[in-house]
């Protein structure tokens, strides 16, 4: 496979992966609605920044340890699954919370980075598929170190432009979708896929 063939397949491969609907597709939504634009891209960020945190282990070889380890995988696992009951919980019981849009103080707003790298950082399938998937589109002689980075690059840019998609998408509902009522619904939603999404992690197996 050449360099060329390597990225298009990439490409074409992160491209169905990112757009396939889960957790971060229903947070950034989730948010922008929500809570606003801002927010939303901060969320992003986060889960940006967990796609490189789990690149760095691959490139580094301690993301094989989640491959092959059971015990590492199931510490992961209900770490990430407890996360995610606990992001579910408090949208469904404070369904009103944390619905400053736009202006909330800067120590407010850094936590939907803080929560979407958490979701991305704490889900061990993500480590999984990124040891068994990304190997696949280094070529043959090249540094695996610098592609596996380079390709988790591609998949991050592709990642953002769906998020920043995805929250200019809710732009012209915002009038609706920030009412009060409106608000309590999609919380709600959302804290309920969450805890589906929960429930889903610590019942995977390696």
């Amino acid at each position: 496979m050449t360099v060329l063939d390597s990225l298009l397949a990439f490409m074409v491969a992160a491209t169905l992966l990112t757009l396939t609907p889960g957790l971060d597709t229903a947070l950034i939504l989730r948010t922008a609605a929500a809570e606003g634009g801002r927010k939303a891209f901060q969320a992003a960020l986060g889960i940006d920044a967990g796609c490189f945190i789990w690149g760095a282990m691959v490139a580094f070889g301690l993301g094989a340890l989640i491959a092959v380890s059971e015990l590492a995988f199931n510490i992961l696992k209900w770490c990430g699954a407890l996360y995610l009951c606990w992001l579910g919980v408090q949208m469904i019981l404070r369904p009103n919370s944390e619905l400053g849009g736009e202006n909330t103080s800067s120590v407010k707003t850094s936590n939907w980075f803080i929560k979407g790298m958490l979701g991305n950082v704490l889900n061990p399938k993500m480590g999984v598929f990124y040891v068994s998937f990304l190997p696949q589109f280094i070529p043959q002689g090249h540094s695996p170190i610098v592609w596996t980075f380079g390709l988790v690059a591609i998949h991050v840019v592709l990642g953002t432009i769906w998020s920043l998609a995805l929250i200019y998408a809710t732009r012209p509902l915002s009038h609706i979708l920030r009412r009060g009522n409106v608000i309590k619904w999609m919380n709600r939603a959302t804290g309920g896929l969450f805890l589906f999404f929960a429930f889903n992690l610590a019942l995977s197996r390696r």
